[in-house]
């Protein structure tokens, strides 16, 4: 079975690019990552759900 990721590629990769880790992901693809680096990608990827959610939350006051 396989599981489907929950982040777009291209989110992920944008995260990377940000981070400053793409270069490993384009040399050794997403397994070449380390778990610290896994988890600050997570980490950004909340933030920036969560600055989505207020912002909408914001327009409808």
């Amino acid at each position: 079975m396989t599981r489907k990721g929950v982040m777009s590629d291209r989110l992920k990769e944008e995260i990377a690019k940000e981070l400053g880790f793409y270069e490993v992901v384009e040399r050794d693809g997403w397994g070449g990552i380390s778990s610290r680096d896994a988890g600050n990608m997570v980490k950004r990827a909340v933030e920036i759900a969560q600055a989505g959610l207020m912002n909408r939350e914001n327009r409808y006051k």
